[in-house]
């Protein structure tokens, strides 16, 4: 985009929009993945009949109708709690109680080669879905999920599974809370907790819009969690996770901030479904303070672009993960990195060899930003070597705005109310 054109956009950006007024918005023609195909037009073919305005859990459901593919326009106007009022302890099954659980499955007494089976993992597992039914939001196909009046849904996940054709819009999403984590013994060298909710979950859903979003673990930190079996007793999942075979998707001006696993793209390393799915757009997007996974990807061909990542937090692990088979696209993408992080931590290898990285700006502290190659600096430091080739070039983009112009662009208009 020239520099006036880039300017003309922060001026647009500035100037307030009704948000009903995008109600029926459909993405772009060739905004990223999600336009392939038939592209995503979320419900804006909705009769009046399906357009709702909700203000509690109970209005959301009823107008998202059990995940009904009706073409259907649910407009968030309030700030909505998905647990209305209930505790982790209203969801604990007959037969769990964590110290218990402690007790029986602490590594010095059930080892670190198997998982936890018996009663007590059984009492965990029944309180997941009784939290689950509470807390999950089933979105259908043909559906725009968009928020009016600064929204907000609080610890709720929207869940697209098995669906097409999906908008989910300028909505600020925090803390979907796992009130009952799962202890994996054999996941790295000495186990770790894992939780299950993300904030927003794509499983085998073809053609999503995920845009002007806010997503955060709110006031609970997963940093403010005690130390079981010596690891953190991590609460959240994901924030957007795309996986299972979902397909054409495009991520675009969200503002991700103080959160761990961010985006997971593909669901495990093991060939599947995932094969030949998984091509995902994420551009234009704000990632502050995220620890890991911005995005980390298997098998998909990601373009990911046009981001600016703010990355001064002391437990940083990277942001790019390059994994199985996967095939990222990099360009204009800013970093802002405190002293102690170095370009080279910036990708890591999960078992993927390629990816192309252009146009990459880094900057420390108050420096002027400088290019990096990330891959040269990458396989400097480490070994095997990333190819500096994705082996595919992407078409499907509206323009790539100078990487001197994103810190600024992306903090003018990523996030919810930006619209």
């Amino acid at each position: 985009m020239p520099f006036l054109a880039a300017l003309l956009a922060v001026t647009t950006a500035l100037a307030p929009i009704t948000p009903a007024s995008h109600d029926r918005d459909t993405l772009p023609s060739n905004d990223g993945w999600a336009a392939a195909g038939a592209g995503t037009t979320g419900g804006s073919a909705a009769d009046d009949a399906h357009v709702f305005v909700v203000r509690t859990r109970a209005e959301l459901l009823a107008a998202l109708d059990n995940g009904s593919a009706v073409p259907k326009i649910v407009k968030v106007a309030a700030r909505i709690d998905l647990t209305a009022g209930t505790t982790c302890a209203d969801y604990a099954a007959p037969g769990y109680d964590l110290d218990a659980f402690l007790a029986a499955y602490d590594p010095a007494v059930w080892g670190r080669t198997t998982k936890p089976t018996g009663p007590l993992e059984d009492a965990r597992v029944a309180s997941t879905r009784l939290q689950g039914a509470q807390i999950r939001i089933p979105v259908g196909s043909n559906t725009t999920l968009i928020g009016v009046n600064g929204a907000r849904i609080e610890h709720g996940s929207v869940t697209l599974t098995g669906v097409s054709n999906v908008i989910v819009r300028n909505l600020e999403i925090t803390d979907a809370a796992d009130c009952f984590p799962a202890w994996d013994p054999t996941d790295g060298a000495t186990g770790n907790w894992n939780s299950l909710y993300d904030l927003v979950s794509l499983s085998a859903a073809t053609n999503v819009w995920i845009d002007h979003n806010t997503f955060s673990d709110g006031n609970n930190h997963d940093a403010d969690q005690p130390l079981y079996f010596g690891r953190p007793y991590q609460v959240h999942d994901g924030a957007s996770d795309i996986i299972r075979g979902s397909d054409l998707v495009t991520v675009s001006w969200n503002n991700y901030y103080d959160h761990d696993k961010t985006m997971l793209i593909g669901s495990t390393d093991t060939p599947g479904v995932d094969v030949g799915k998984l091509r995902v757009t994420v551009h234009h997007n704000r990632f502050a303070n995220v620890l890991q996974r911005a995005p980390r990807v298997r098998f998909g061909q990601v373009d990911v672009y046009d981001n600016s990542y703010i990355a001064t937090d002391e437990d940083y692990s990277y942001s790019l993960g390059v994994g199985v088979e996967s095939s990222i696209y990099a360009e204009n993408n800013v970093f802002q990195l405190s002293f102690d992080v170095a370009p080279a931590d910036i990708l890591k290898d999960w078992k993927g060899t390629r990816i192309s990285a252009l146009g990459t700006l880094v900057r420390f502290g108050s420096h002027p930003a400088q290019p990096v190659d990330l891959v040269a600096a990458h396989n400097a430091a480490y070994d095997p070597d990333f190819t500096p080739d994705a082996g595919w070039t992407p078409v499907l983009r509206t323009g790539v705005d100078p990487a001197a112009l994103v810190p600024l662009l992306v903090a003018v208009g990523a996030g919810h109310g930006k619209l």
